[in-house]
């Protein structure tokens, strides 16, 4: 009965205070909004590129790494997906240091003879 009693006292204690764009309380913050609105107030993704070039050899269907390096890697795997990753600029940390962290990245799905690889990525940043 104490411990119910007790916790439910460390719950109220806690100072809400409302968004400052839509009024919805919330535990206080640096910047005083919600999850919801700070999300639709700033870009995070600023910085890094929405289109790379990954080439394929005709021949032998290897993949261009770097400096004449090729490299075999099946359609969708995870060889490939680090490949993308290295060619989309602004992922990694930046002289600005507006640094990135990759939550997930997957691919989507593209017609089978399309020459396009679609990948999904899920970064984040800190707000500022």
């Amino acid at each position: 009965m104490q411990v119910s009693q007790q916790s439910a006292l460390a719950v109220s204690n806690f100072a809400s205070v409302l968004c400052c764009l839509c009024g919805v309380p919330i535990s206080p913050n640096a910047a005083n909004t919600c999850a919801t609105c700070l999300a639709s107030s700033s870009d995070i993704t600023r910085g890094i590129s929405t289109e790379a070039t990954v080439h394929q050899c005709r021949g032998c269907q290897r993949w261009h790494k770097d400096a004449g390096k090729w490299v075999a890697c099946e359609l969708e795997s995870r060889e490939l997906m680090a490949l993308c990753l290295a060619h989309v600029s602004g992922l990694k940390a930046s002289k600005h240091g507006a640094k990135f962290r990759l939550i997930d990245a997957g691919w989507i799905w593209t017609e089978p003879h399309s020459m396009r690889l679609k990948v999904r990525l899920t970064v984040q940043r800190e707000v500022e």
